[in-house]
């Protein structure tokens, strides 16, 4: 795919003024995702960001694994991101795993120990935490922050070996307890953790913290430009004193930008990983997830996903952007480029008493007015037909212009209808509607008699095929999902309605895209349609009062 220019902002500007004074010769983008869940919306900023940078200035953009925590990661969480990077659109020039390099990650580790810039340190999580001091009170030292070299190499080798069990030691940075920045507190580097790793296997019982081990994947792959989100900016310091300390040839550089947040949604993998194990979704290729399997389960294209990015841009401070923004972008996509049908979501069965009984007649319907080159579709009329039960009142409101006893409406694309009676059960529910047509008012026959202010729409019923339609509302309550989120998940996120479309949907394929006639756009869900069952997911509705700016 070739990447249109991303706007202008304050990393683009940063990256053009080092290549006009010479500071970096090439520019080396990467997207580092740690393979423990699937990729998210707030995933495809970053994604956009890096690849489209890469793209712009001539460079390289690395997709790289950070895969140091083997108790979290999975293979299937690997070939998600792949699939999910290249669907959006993107070619990475290289592909790399953290765990590629943890034979020199060892031998740097040595390093500092040899320098005194590391240690051993016997602590438990639990005391270190108690030790580290908070933001006004300096943290206090380890007393085991003296070992002597030989000791601590003699101790980080048995680490290695497997002499000890987890959480018996680490090995941290020694650099500063009374540092105003948390970070650089004798930071841990290395841990204990007796797991097999998903490319390593049993290889290493031992494995490099996230903050010792990220600024030397950069260096080692020679990214000129290191962007993360704004939570890692304090962790710059640490980020360059690795860099610095491990003597790497490289010098990377870290930028920091703002995440993306998102109304009524969550953008954690611990708490979307949490939806998914506690059942609140069906997965995490749930439509109402914000992953972007979700997403692309729900109907959304790589181009929305791509131009929304694009409109929220790159900030230093981090902001709440309305979820119709990104509904916005995915009415652009498909407004001129998918089919427009009719289908009945909740189906209230019509009779037409006047027409004649075993006829079926075509009618011409265009397949997108917005776009007349997709050209005309037929669809089958008759005797019986469903409409929506909400487009029928026995005792309306003024300004009703649907049906009701007496009054005359256009069927889409066909002829005017009048409702003369309808039929009940023993409760009292409407069931089935009788009404009469009027010949003369056909579709495209240039009929000018009279006018009727109501149009609905509708679907045969000898021929029409029985669909399940899922509609879906926001699966967060709250817009700022703060709190224990859970209590905020909507219990009415999908309703699952069973109608009917028109014939000519019998064949559908999976993620096919259509509008339908009043309800918005649906897509064919890839996961539950099969030759028995179709199943549309509600994309998004058919207007909003969102406006770009």
């Amino acid at each position: 795919m070739e990447s249109k220019p991303s706007t202008s902002n304050f990393i683009k500007n940063i990256i053009t003024e080092d290549l006009r004074n010479g500071t970096v010769k090439e520019i080396v983008t990467r997207f580092p995702p740690e393979p423990n869940g699937y990729l998210h919306i707030g995933h495809a900023k970053a994604i956009c960001l890096n690849f489209e940078l890469g793209d712009e200035f001539k460079g390289r953009t690395n997709l790289r694994f950070d895969d140091t925590n083997p108790t979290k990661e999975d293979v299937e969480y690997v070939e998600s991101i792949k699939e999910d990077v290249k669907w959006l659109g993107f070619e990475w020039d290289d592909l790399f795993f953290a765990s590629d390099y943890f034979d020199e990650m060892y031998e740097r580790a040595l390093l500092l120990i040899r320098k005194g810039k590391a240690y051993v340190c016997d602590l438990s999580a639990e005391q270190m935490r108690e030790t580290r001091g908070t933001l006004t009170e300096p943290g206090k030292n380890s007393p085991y922050r003296d070992r002597t070299v030989e000791e601590n190499l003699d101790l980080f080798d048995r680490m290695r070996k497997g002499e000890f069990p987890d959480g018996a030691k680490v090995l941290r940075a020694k650099i500063d307890m009374s540092s105003p920045n948390m970070n650089l507190r004798d930071p841990a580097l290395y841990r204990i953790s007796h797991a097999e790793h998903h490319n390593t296997g049993n290889k290493w019982c031992i494995y490099p913290m996230y903050d010792f081990a990220h600024p030397l994947e950069d260096a080692i792959e020679g990214v000129s430009h290191s962007l993360c989100s704004l939570e890692f900016e304090d962790h710059r310091p640490l980020y360059d004193w690795v860099v610095e300390e491990c003597e790497m040839e490289s010098r990377p550089h870290q930028y920091e930008f703002a995440r993306l947040n998102i109304t009524n949604t969550v953008m954690s993998k611990r708490k979307l990983k949490q939806l998914v194990d506690e059942g609140f979704v069906d997965g995490w290729d749930d439509p109402r997830m914000p992953t972007i399997s979700g997403l692309r389960r729900k109907g959304y294209t790589p181009n929305a996903i791509r131009n929304f990015c694009r409109e929220i841009g790159v900030a230093r401070s981090n902001s709440l952007v309305d979820e119709k923004m990104l509904e916005h972008f995915i009415r652009e996509d498909l407004k001129l480029t998918v089919p427009r049908t009719m289908g009945v979501i909740r189906p209230l069965k019509v009779v037409i008493t006047n027409y004649p009984e075993g006829q079926v007649e075509m009618l011409d319907a265009e397949v997108n007015p917005e776009n007349p080159e997709m050209g005309i579709r037929q669809i089958p009329f008759s005797r019986e037909i469903y409409i929506e039960q909400d487009d029928f009142m026995e005792d309306p409101p003024s300004k009703y212009f649907r049906l009701f006893p007496g009054n005359e409406v256009r069927l889409k694309n066909a002829y005017f209808v009048k409702c003369e009676n309808v039929v009940k059960d023993a409760d009292g529910n409407v069931v089935e509607i009788h009404c009469t047509y009027d010949p003369e008012t056909k579709s495209g026959s240039g009929f000018t008699g009279r006018k009727v202010k109501g149009t609905i729409h509708w679907v045969e019923a000898t021929q029409a095929v029985p669909t399940e339609f899922r509609l879906y509302e926001p699966l967060i309550l709250d817009e700022n999902a703060d709190g224990d989120f859970l209590e905020n998940v909507n219990p009415n996120s999908l309703e699952i309605l069973n109608g009917f479309v028109e014939p000519n949907l019998k064949d559908v394929a999976a993620n096919d895209k259509f509008q339908f006639f009043r309800h918005g756009y649906f897509n064919v869900d890839s996961k539950l349609t099969s030759a028995e069952r179709i199943v549309f997911n509600q994309t998004v509705s058919l207007k909003s009062s969102f406006v770009v700016k």
